[in-house]
């Protein structure tokens, strides 16, 4: 099963990960749970009482950092938000504040948990004992849903990254030069969306 995944006996998927593709997967969701961050709105008591943390308080400004903007992205507003008069974006503009303010903790959460999720199984594999360095990862059906959050959440990432806004910016860096910088970065982001898409298809009922 080399590169994508299939479907396992029972529901589930699996697919083969060496080494090197295994360390690529959890250093990227590790970087993915120090950029999302603990999602408490900055109240102290919601670090250290979970029930607190369900009545505070998320932000009502975008994140700063374009990636985080990506992952948590307005409500009411982007390319696609319909024009209008000052007032009417002005409205729009509180709507997403108010909107932002109550979903953005759940979704910080939702998405740790995500990328915690597949950080868990990758470090719960064992090399196979043919001695090639690989190791076969099998998931449930709700594991694979984790997956499937973590890595749209992955390539949303590196995408932002590398500027990627549509498939002509996308078919221009599939061209680079091996000697370009940006070159291992496209590959992370061609190889995790061809195991989103299996994923996709191996959990489809």
């Amino acid at each position: 099963m080399p590169g994508h995944f299939e479907p396992i006996p029972g529901g589930g998927a699996a697919v083969s990960l060496d080494e090197v593709e295994i360390s690529i997967i959890r250093s990227l969701a590790v970087q993915l749970l120090e950029l999302v961050g603990p999602g408490t709105g900055g109240d102290a008591d919601a670090s250290t009482d979970p029930l607190a943390e369900l009545f505070t308080d998320g932000p009502t400004e975008p994140p700063a950092d374009p990636v985080l903007r990506r992952l948590l992205p307005d409500a009411y507003e982007g390319p696609d938000a319909p024009s209008g008069s000052a007032q009417e974006a002005a409205e729009r503009t509180a709507r997403s504040s108010e909107f932002r303010r109550f979903t953005e903790n759940d979704l910080r959460a939702r998405k740790r948990e995500d990328a915690l999720a597949l950080v868990r199984t990758l470090d719960g594999l064992s090399p196979d004992g043919d001695g090639d360095g690989t190791a076969e990862l099998r998931l449930t059906a709700e594991d694979g849903r984790r997956w499937l959050g973590a890595l749209n959440d992955l390539r949303l990432a590196i995408g932002t990254r590398l500027e990627i806004s549509d498939e002509d910016d996308a078919d221009l860096l599939y061209r680079l030069p091996d000697t370009d910088p940006r070159k291992p970065m496209v590959m992370a982001y061609l190889w995790l969306g061809g195991l989103q898409e299996t994923l996709v298809t191996t959990l489809m009922p």
